[in-house]
This record gives C-alpha cells, structure tokens and sequence, in this order.
C-alpha cells in the first residue's frame, strides 16, 4: 500500500513530498530545510531511494543536492536542464523502481520550464498520483514567463498541450499532486482548494477547458509581478546550493544594532505589526514573523545586504533563520531578542506611528493627507481610492521621492504590506498612518472606490 506525505511549506505557497511504501520511498522537490524531510523518512522507518526535482526551481532554493548527499538516495534531475552537479538525468518515459510494486514514471511536461517532468506514481501498474510541480496545478498552470522572456509565448503554448497530455494519459482519478499553487508566485492564476485530481480539472482547469489560443492570451494577459528574488533562485539551484547551516545567529547588543542601521544595513523586527507601531528601534524594517516573511523580505532586500533579527523570543529568531534560508538569505549577520527598549542604547527612545481603519481616513478627510497604495499591479487595476498615490510595494524603497508631501496613509489588501511600508515610510523620516484594514471597508466607509470598467 502507498503513502504520500506532503511537506508545507506555506511561506512560500508551496508543497514537496514524500512517497513510498512498505520499505522504500522517495522525495520530490523537497524544501532547503531538509531536516523536515529526514525525520519524516525516519518515521515511515523506509530507505529513501530517490530524490527527485520537477523542475530546476526559479521561486526558491531546493534542498535536494543536500538531501541526496545525506541519504545516499539518487538525486533525479530532468536531462534537459543545465546543471553543474553529478545527477541521475531522467528522460520521458524513464522509470524509477521504489520497492517492488511501486515505481515513478517521468512524463515530460514543459511550460513551466523547457525541461519540466512531472512523475506518476504507479502502484502494481496503476497510476494513484501525478507530482506536477509546476505543470498542472490546482485549477491552473504554472507560470511560463520566469525563465526568459523570448520564450515565454512558446512556454505558454506547451503549458496547455503538457496539461491536456496529463489529461490523456492518467485515469480520472489520479490525484495531482502540484509543488506550486498555495500561494506561491509561480502560479500564473489563483489555485482554489488544496486537494484535485485529474478528474476534476478536465472540468474546471483553465488550461483543460479552453483553446489554446483563448488560454495563452488569457495567460499572459492575468501574469503578475516576478519577485526580484526569483532572478537569482534558478542560477543557484543550477550551480548547487550549499548545505544550510541553522545554527544560532551571533547575539547583538544595542550598541551592535546601532552601527549596523549607521552602516546601513537592514535591521528587521519580526514582531506583529501592532507591537512594532507602538514602538520600535527606529530606522527598523517590520516584516511579521509567518504570513510572507521570506518572499516579502527577499523581494525588498537588496541582494548580499546583511540583516539582523529582531524578535520576543530565540523561537521566533530560529523559525524566521529558517524559513529565509529557503529563498537564499542563508545566516542573518545577527540577532537579539526582547523588547524595543532592550534593543536602545541608554538615554534612546522607540519610535511609533499610529494605525486606523478606512473609516477613520474617511472621516479625516483628504486635506494634507496622502492616501499610498502598496497593492500589485493586478489589484490595483481592478479596484482603487480615487486619488490615491500607487507605488507596489516591492517598488517603494527606489521610489519614496515619488510621495508627495503630506502624512501619508498607506494601505493594501489587508494590512501586512501596509505595515512593511509603514516602516520603511517611517524610517525616511515620514509622517505616516498604517491602514490596517481590509480593503473591501473602504468602499463601506464611504471612499471613493472606483472599480475597473468590465466592457474594458
């Protein structure tokens, strides 16, 4: 009897697994943290046999290379894709023995990637499930635009042909089983559900239910912003990632935090947002601890920058160390745990800034106010505060001239980002109010919504 075990890794939007049976059993595009994997290998008490990519990931840093190395499993790669390590290249068709009985079949499915393979798991013959990864997913595709923008139209085109060969060739009730769409970046539309099969998205699938020419031209039209991250993802899985070190940060004094922020350097509180408005170590970045911690800080933080942690606890320190090694911020340059005033040298102050809801900047009014939006593109454009200012988020820290003068109330979906920007606002120097709020009240407030025209 089989097993499939789903490793979460909800930061991210993402899934790896682990699947075997009695004795054997093998892992498919498993997180940098590989230690999740381990124990979850011990406790099945089965040999890890292969460790397997879908593809050569461009949204974080696979621990694959590591996991094989540890395990002595085969590490199984897709031959088309370029790397710089020994790996089992595996080709359409190939098939992997688990125990007897049960063994994964390669079916190439391009789109995602040139090289992209999804795996069926067959059990005595049967197909049970299909790994995806960023072939089919739940309701959608992966995106086709990470790789290069030249071949994003032909990658879009093979996303649907990979996916109705997927249909063809499984039963109705084979579960799929993708690595992205929870979340993720790397889903080019908003997977609903967390469980499907091959069954069901012949009916619901973009890809599956229409033509191609409707789905690529739909596809490409909906494509949202890529975290800047991601263009640094692919080159290091290909080039081999290093094995991740989760050992404690150094501990920093006030003093220490001090020269790092003088040095510009990022000093990042993890703390929710409601703790950090009531007082911070000024001239720190809020980015809560869970939620999207690693695509939220990656996608802002320059590239090499060194970044200290601030947080309550050394658990919420550790959580954040690993959880950012995953997308390639492998060891904070420092840490320190308790409070603002802890984190002060003697005779300095918190700062704080204050919070409200869209009915209170409604009741404000708009005079000396500057309304920020921080949402993406895509949701800006289907909904907006008349007048507003929009900078997305991950585009603010380049364009905080771009504000004009006034207190400035920024605001997104929910509060999160709102939060982060808050920080960075109030790090320039600036007046700021964080909404944090959800953004459907605006409208309830009386603000001048205005909606995207339908007829277009």
């Amino acid at each position: 009897m089989s097993f499939v075990d789903t490793v979460e890794v909800p930061g991210l939007g993402n899934r790896g697994y682990l699947a075997g049976g009695a004795h054997g059993a093998v892992a498919v595009d498993p997180p940098r943290d590989v230690d999740r994997v381990i124990e979850a290998v011990a406790r099945r008490g089965v040999r890890l046999t292969h460790v397997v990519e879908t593809h050569v990931h461009n949204d974080y840093v696979s621990g694959g290379l590591e996991l094989a190395r540890l395990t002595g499993a085969r590490y199984v790669v897709p031959a088309g894709a370029r790397v710089a390590y020994e790996r089992l290249p595996v080709a359409d068709g190939d098939v992997l023995g688990i125990e007897q009985g049960l063994a994964l079949r390669a079916l190439t499915t391009p789109g995602h990637t040139p090289h992209h393979t999804s795996y069926v798991l067959e059990e005595a013959g049967r197909a049970v499930a299909v790994f995806t990864g960023g072939s089919l997913l739940i309701g959608t595709v992966g995106r086709p635009d990470l790789v290069e923008p030249r071949l994003t139209g032909e990658l879009a085109r093979a996303q649907h042909a990979s996916a109705h060969r997927l249909a063809a060739e499984l039963p109705d009730g084979t579960a799929v089983l993708p690595t992205h769409g929870f979340g993720s970046f790397c889903s080019a539309g908003d997977a609903s559900g967390t469980a499907t099969t091959i069954g069901r998205e012949r009916t619901v699938n973009a890809a599956l239910v229409k033509d191609v020419d409707t789905f690529v031209a739909e596809l490409l039209a909906g494509l949202d912003d890529v975290p800047a991250y991601y263009a640094h993802m692919g080159p290091l899985n290909a080039g081999g990632p290093a094995p991740v070190d989760l050992s404690p940060p150094r501990r920093a004094d006030a003093a220490e935090i001090a020269a790092r922020l003088a040095a510009g350097e990022w000093v990042v509180d993890l703390r929710d947002r409601v703790a950090f408005a009531a007082g911070h170590v000024p001239g720190s970045l809020n980015v809560e601890a869970g939620g999207q911690l690693a695509t939220q800080l990656a996608w802002l933080l320059p590239r090499g920058r060194p970044v200290t942690l601030l947080a309550e606890s050394a658990d919420r320190i550790a959580a954040a160390q690993r959880e950012l090694t995953r997308v390639g911020i492998d060891r904070p340059a420092a840490a320190a745990t308790g409070t603002p005033e802890s984190w002060l040298r003697a005779g300095e102050h918190p700062r704080s800034f204050p919070r409200g809801t869209f009915a209170e900047l409604a009741a404000h009014g708009p005079e000396g106010v500057v309304v920020l939006d921080v949402r993406r593109d895509t949701e800006r454009a289907a909904n907006h505060v008349r007048g507003s200012v929009h900078i997305p988020l991950h585009q603010l820290r380049e364009r905080l001239a771009d504000i004009p003068a006034g207190t400035v109330w920024v605001h997104c979906a929910g509060g999160m980002r709102a939060a982060v920007a808050a920080s960075l606002l109030d790090a320039a120097g600036r007046d700021v109010v964080a909404v944090d709020d959800a953004f459907p009240a605006a409208r309830a407030a009386g603000l001048p919504v205005l909606a995207a025209d339908p007829t277009g």
